[in-house]
Formats: C-alpha cells, structure tokens, sequence
C-alpha cells in the first residue's frame, strides 16, 4: 500500500502500473488534443469557464523561490512533468515572445518533443503561454498563470484553455485517472528540497465535496475504512481513537496471502483544516515491526493532510509525508526512490473515496 498507510505493493506490480499509466496518460491526451488543435488552430483563451481545466495550490515559498524554479533550466529539469518522465531543455526564454524547446522522456523510453511559446509574461505576477506544440503541430492549449505573495507563501493560479467544453472534461478524466497532476506536486516537493533540504512526498487531489464530508471522512472510524486501504485491499480497526493524542490500531487484507498491520499516533486535529499523525507497521501484537515487502523502509513516517475549499460543493486534499525521526541514507534512498508508486497508492485510495462520497450521497 504505497498510500500514507505503508504497504508498497511492488511486489504485486503497482510500481509498474503508476509507470504505465503515466504514460499512456501523456499519450492519450496528446492525441486528443492534437487532434483538436489541428481542426481548430492555435486554442485561444475564452470565457466559457467550461472550456476550462483550473488548478490552484499554495506552496509555502515566496513567489519569487516559486517563480525561479519556473525559469531556470537547473531547477524546472527537476520536476517538471508527470512522475516518472525527465526532461531535456534545449532553449528556454522565459520573457514575452520567448520559446522553451524541450523534449520530454516517457519512462516506456517514448520522447515527445514540446514548443512552448509565451506571449506574456510579467515576472513575479503572470505568464501565458501555449503549450504542447511543436515544429511539426500547432499548440494544445494555452495556459495562464498568475502568483501572488501572502505571508511568505505563494498562491498559484492556472487555468488551461481549451477548445471545447468536451475536450475540457476528457482532459480532466485523464489527468485524475492517470495522476497527470504530479508536475505541481513535484514543485512542491523541490520547493521544500530547495527551502529546507528536507525530502518530501506530496499529492493533491480535489473532491466534489463539501469540506465537511470530506473531513469526516479522514475522522470517523467507520467512513475512514471504506476508503483508505488501495483498490483490491480492505481495511479493519482493532482500535480506533481518532483525536489529539489518541491512536489507532488497524489490519489490511488482499483477503490471500497479504496481510499487514499498522498504528496511526494522531498529533494534531484543526477540524476542517489539518491533520498530523504518524504511522508505523506492527505485528498482531502491536509491537512496531518493519515493511514485510520492504525492509529499507523508515520505520516512523509523519504525514500531514490540509484541506481547502476550492468551491462550495468542492474540496481540495494535500497530503504531504516525510520520514520522522532518524533514517538512514538507504532509508532515505528508498522513500525517495518510491514516489512513483505512492502517487499510485494514494490516486486507489482517492478514486476509493470518490466512491464511497458519491455512493453515499455525501
């Protein structure tokens, strides 16, 4: 379970499948989008909303640390794109009229060459931008971006443009299905390297939810169960005493031959907004024990859950885990080396609780 409850289940393929599904992530849309583009020329900007795919995080960096890593060639080569794809730059002009030429690289060793051509930009405050062309195809859509400081941290809002309000929800499909969001995690994740050289893992995922629900879903026992363990896994409480200093004892199951048990420690609980607690596997017993797939694990992980409401009947989730206490540096190596496989762990578990809020009528 490569979600914030442990369990890697590379033995069972799931690192391979968040590969996989990565890349057919970057196809598909690729091939829709062209398609379109090609009917319709370069996609413009329009105000028909449902044109429209936003995405809006805050990251906990100033807006000129949040920008630099947009503009330099050192350090967007570092999470720029999907998990599991690199990037070579051969031009990168981050100025009104500029181009980037880069090429991405597929982890199936597919490369996909990219033109983008900015048309304005305004440093520390805006950019647009067209993205996914290329010398032998017009862009597929065009993006705009807007940062702004409130507190030392940076708010980035992106809206992507594109031609129909079809394309617009086939997109949105295939970027929940496949974890196309990862790029903006990603950018999380340097910011803090780069802030802190502290390593990190962070996912988001936004919820047709009000906050409310989806907050009961994280603390109550019997809605936090339905959920949380990854597709094909069940998940039962021994115990469950979900508050400040309170913990919890629990059991997943492939209903075979995988068994694995686990204890959350809950720190911190701001209803509605946050969420702290560390977790560890065990035996039966509940004597900590170590990854029984994977014995170079961190023994203790700290994962911290945000919630944000992005509308009234929309929710945005971020989970952020980092190992707590002391590891050493194959630990270190090991929860580094597995952020592919955890984007995957975590999108079963977050297509669980779409589910379960949909079948539920939360």
């Amino acid at each position: 379970m490569l979600n914030g409850y442990g369990v890697l289940w590379v033995s069972i393929g799931t690192w391979l499948r968040g590969k996989v599904l990565q890349a057919i992530f970057y196809m598909i849309i690729s091939d829709l989008a062209i398609k379109l583009s090609l009917e319709k020329g370069i996609i413009m900007a329009t105000k028909n909303s449902s044109n429209e795919i936003k995405i809006t995080r805050v990251y906990d960096a100033p807006v000129k640390m949040v920008w630099d890593a947009w503009e330099d060639p050192k350090k967007v080569v570092q999470w720029w794109g999907p998990r599991g794809f690199t990037l070579t730059t051969q031009i990168k002009e981050l100025k009104g009229g500029g181009t980037w030429i880069y090429t991405m690289h597929g982890p199936d060793g597919v490369d996909y060459p990219n033109k983008t051509k900015y048309l304005e930009v305004d440093r520390y405050r805006r950019m647009v931008y067209d993205h996914g062309g290329n010398d032998i195809q017009k862009p597929l859509f065009r993006v705009t971006v807007n940062f702004s400081e409130e507190n030392g941290k940076t708010l980035m809002d992106m809206t992507m443009a594109l031609p129909t309000p079809e394309a617009a929800e086939q997109t949105r499909k295939f970027i929940k299905k496949a974890g196309g969001d990862s790029t903006w995690d990603r950018l999380a994740e340097f910011l803090v390297k780069e802030s802190n050289n502290q390593e990190v893992f962070v996912i988001n995922r936004s919820f047709q939810a009000p906050i409310d629900v989806v907050f009961d879903a994280w603390t109550k026992a019997e809605q936090f169960s339905q959920w949380l363990s990854p597709t094909g896994v069940s998940m039962k409480f021994f115990r469950s005493d979900i508050k400040p200093g309170g913990s919890t004892f629990y059991m997943m199951t492939n209903n075979t031959d995988i068994t694995m048990y686990g204890r959350i420690s809950y720190k911190d609980i701001e209803r509605l907004h946050r969420i702290t607690y560390t977790q560890q596997f065990c035996d039966k017993d509940e004597k900590i024990s170590r990854h029984p797939l994977v014995p170079t694990w961190p023994e203790t992980m700290l994962t911290t859950v945000q919630f944000a409401e992005e509308a009234a009947n929309q929710t945005r989730v971020t989970v952020t885990w980092e190992v707590s206490g002391a590891a050493t540096p194959e630990e270190m190596k090991t929860f580094v080396e597995s952020r592919a496989s955890m984007t995957q762990g975590w999108t079963g578990s977050f297509d669980k609780l779409d589910n379960y809020l949909t079948d539920s009528g939360r």
